[in-house]
């Protein structure tokens, strides 16, 4: 097996492994620590010595033994002592069933904040090392070590169980646990700051994480329609930049170049989630990217069907990006002033205040106008509203083109 395979198959056990460990032993901070061990050690021995023929029983037992050497260095006797009579069970009777949906509902509390539950979902069930998470939100690895420290610490100090909540709360920390998988994959697709337009390996391990929650519960609309959303918002990576890494926006993009298996994946899947009797907002933005994904070039695009649906979202779920982009699909099929009417409804939101995506969209509008001058301030303002170095190439080279 090579070391890549090696490294795919950790990945996929890592969560696994935890979740039997956090089962069986409690302790959340103390078994993760432990499985990353044992992680460390096959990832060391495996490529030189094979892998096992049970690699889950492998790590699982590894991980068990490092859990309880810790244990018992404890300080406190009767606590050792108990735990140390669970050392007697072999490793092999923890259940052999996939916790990570438990996990990620764990990971998720609703007592962490969001860069929490996030940094602490790719430690714990993305199996990434500390320093690959800092890497990847550009931190300093000790801030970020500090941060999941301190994840840890407020899940044991509000005493969560490894188990299942009840009913509507359930519902409720699924849909917590979905929007930490969209972030993760946002971030991904498009960093919000660095070089890089993208990190793939985030976007990569948002769809690997989705699929195993959707493996778990495939009849959950939500589920489905994230996991759409992301295939098909995926399958346009190869297009999105030019050789030399220069953004080439969705109307540009040579649509050949699109992944053809992730586009029907998600075109499927997008249909099977619109299927139930509710609609969510994962589910509606997989439509929309299916409506995009199914036209043969941007000018067969039905962007009387994305506006619709971009009304509905509107509705069940208001947020000011969502109005933003009606306002793209209302200038296709009006003008682009009615495009930038709708945009003025968001000058007073305080969250829209100064954001790159409202000032580039409104500055594409204005040009569409003739506006020119209008459009390169508001290019211009953009591009240094945002952190994203390739945002700000593309937005600067549209200014300059106004210029010539």
């Amino acid at each position: 097996m090579t070391r890549r395979a090696i490294e795919d198959l950790l990945r996929e056990l890592t969560p696994q492994v935890l979740g039997a460990l956090v089962r069986r032993y409690g302790r959340f901070e103390g078994c993760e620590d432990a499985v990353q061990e044992a992680v460390l050690a096959a990832a060391v021995q495996w490529p030189a010595e094979g892998v096992p023929a049970h690699p889950r029983g492998w790590l699982t037992t590894v991980a068990s033994r490092r859990l309880i050497d810790q244990i018992r260095s404890e300080s406190a006797r009767r606590e050792r002592e108990e735990w140390a009579a669970a050392s007697d069970l072999p490793p092999e009777d923890v259940p052999d069933q996939d916790d990570t949906l438990l996990l990620l509902f764990l990971c998720c509390h609703p007592t962490l904040t969001a860069a929490s539950q996030t940094a602490l979902t790719l430690r714990a069930v993305g199996g990434l090392t500390t320093a690959e998470i800092a890497r990847a939100f550009l931190v300093p690895e000790a801030t970020m070590a500090v941060r999941i420290s301190r994840a840890k610490q407020r899940i044991k100090a509000a005493g969560s169980t490894f188990t299942l909540p009840p009913g509507p709360e359930r519902e409720e920390r699924l849909r917590v646990v979905l929007h930490v998988l969209y972030l993760i994959f946002n971030e991904g697709y498009t960093a919000s700051s660095g070089a890089d337009l993208e990190r793939v390996h985030l976007a990569d391990e948002a769809i690997r994480l989705t699929r195993l929650v959707h493996a778990q519960l495939p009849d959950d609309g939500e589920v489905t329609g994230l996991l759409a959303l992301m295939l098909l918002t995926h399958a346009r990576r190869a297009a999105r930049t030019t050789a030399a890494g220069d953004l080439v926006p969705l109307a540009e993009q040579d649509r050949a170049a699109w992944d053809a298996d992730l586009v029907a994946e998600g075109v499927d899947l997008a249909k099977t989630a619109l299927g139930g009797t509710e609609l969510g907002p994962y589910q509606l933005q997989a439509a929309i990217a299916a409506t995009h994904a199914v036209a043969a070039t941007a000018a067969d695009t039905d962007w009387h069907q994305i506006h619709a649906l971009y009304l509905i979202l509107e509705r069940i779920a208001p947020n000011p990006m969502v109005t933003l982009n009606r306002a793209i699909a209302l200038a296709e099929i009006e003008d682009p002033r009615a495009g930038l009417a709708l945009l003025a409804t968001l000058d007073e939101d305080e969250r829209m205040s100064g954001h790159h995506r409202l000032l580039s969209v409104r500055a594409h509008l204005l040009e569409l106008t003739g506006d020119s001058d209008a459009a390169y301030e508001d290019y211009r303002r953009a591009a240094k509203a945002t952190a994203s170095i390739a945002e700000q190439r593309y937005l600067e080279a549209r200014a300059k083109r106004l210029r010539r």
